[in-house]
């Protein structure tokens, strides 16, 4: 997405994660200067390392800070001098926490310490990195898409962590922005799964999905439905949403087409990438036997209410205010799937099969 942006700042949280550093990524092709957070500085050396396998050197145009979410600690030093802010930072572990609160107080409370900052620090707008999972759960079962009106219904029975975790710290963000907000703008975007290309072994557990399908440590696929798109495309709204007008006091919903099951994407990992997907499996799992592994793996849990539950959302909203055009389905899976075996993050036969070909 080509702009005229000057010399702007952009603030970037959580420069080391998987959406962030592309976003990172394209400010700079953009033009823009970028101060990004981490939470030590060894990490910056990690930011560097993925942007250069992007093929980016990007010297006096990208700053680092260490600042954290749990402490007020540095953020209005982030964000001095800066026009604009990508709070992407939002803890996301592989496995639930054992107390929700673990994970749902820090998304929260950072939250409103990266606005508050913002604010006092005089910036023209704040895109927050929200979720799918603010918008898509507690609804009755439907094939009718849900919008940027929708809300997920915290009293839903089963409702696992970081579902809540999104949706009380972007209801955090409207109600400061609402209340003490002054000049500040805020725009939301709301990802659906993302998948893309992998800048380095440190990724979200989204990748984890794609991962675990194409080593084989998956006996089926559970009977889930779910939205996919290509953190490229996260990244190219995010940049949408910050310059555009249109955008502010908005929420964008990213997601590149029809929610598929993960049978959809075993079969499609199949057909495209052959050989190296060999070991992905494609046998549905039956309910009860997802709910029986549940008993001893954690990490099943928060998918149980989901089991066999239609979904479907638009992103129409992004296409009409903002001109957004996300890649394929099939682009975003199967780019992860490649980007996997590039890095030897997969079994050495995966890597030598695709490398052979």
């Amino acid at each position: 997405m080509g702009t005229n942006c000057g010399s702007d700042l952009v603030v970037v949280t959580g420069g080391s994660g998987f959406v962030a550093v592309h976003c990172i990524l394209a400010l700079l092709q953009a033009g823009y200067r970028v101060r990004t957070t981490v939470r030590s500085m060894k990490r910056a050396d990690d930011v560097r390392a993925m942007l250069a396998v992007a093929g980016i050197q990007p010297n006096e145009s990208l700053a680092f800070a260490v600042a954290d979410l749990t402490s007020d600690a540095g953020w209005r030093e982030v964000m001095a001098g800066s026009t604009f802010a990508l709070h992407v930072a939002s803890p996301l572990p592989a496995k639930p926490p054992k107390d929700e609160n673990d994970l749902i107080v820090p998304a929260r409370d950072g939250t409103i310490r990266v606005l508050r900052a913002a604010r006092d620090s005089g910036l023209r707008r704040l895109v927050l990195t929200s979720s799918f999972a603010a918008i898509g759960y507690g609804h009755p079962p439907s094939h009718s898409p849900l919008s940027e009106r929708d809300w997920t219904n915290l009293e839903t029975p089963g409702l696992g962590a970081y579902v809540k975790s999104k949706t009380v710290a972007e209801r955090a963000a409207w109600d400061f922005i609402a209340r003490e907000g002054s000049s500040l703008e805020l725009s939301v975007v709301n990802p659906t799964v993302v998948f893309g290309p992998l800048l380095g072994a440190d990724y979200s557990a989204s990748i984890q999905l794609v991962q675990r399908l194409m080593d084989g440590s998956l006996p089926g696929v559970p009977h889930i439905s779910f939205g996919i798109v290509d953190v490229r495309d996260v990244a190219d709204l995010h940049l949408r949403a910050m310059t555009n007008p249109e955008a502010n006091g908005e929420r964008f919903i990213a997601v590149s087409g029809d929610f598929m099951t993960f049978q959809q994407l075993s079969q499609m990992l199949k057909a495209r990438l052959g050989e190296a997907a060999r070991r992905v499996p494609t046998r549905a799992l039956p309910n009860w036997l997802v709910h029986m592994g549940a008993l001893v793996d954690r990490s099943l849990k928060s998918i149980l209410p989901e089991l066999g539950k239609p979904k479907a959302a638009t992103s129409d909203k992004a296409r009409r205010l903002l001109g957004w055009s996300p890649r394929p389905n099939s682009d975003a899976v199967v780019a992860t799937a490649e980007s996997l075996i590039q890095l030897g993050l997969l079994p050495q036969s995966s890597r030598a099969v695709n490398e052979s070909k």
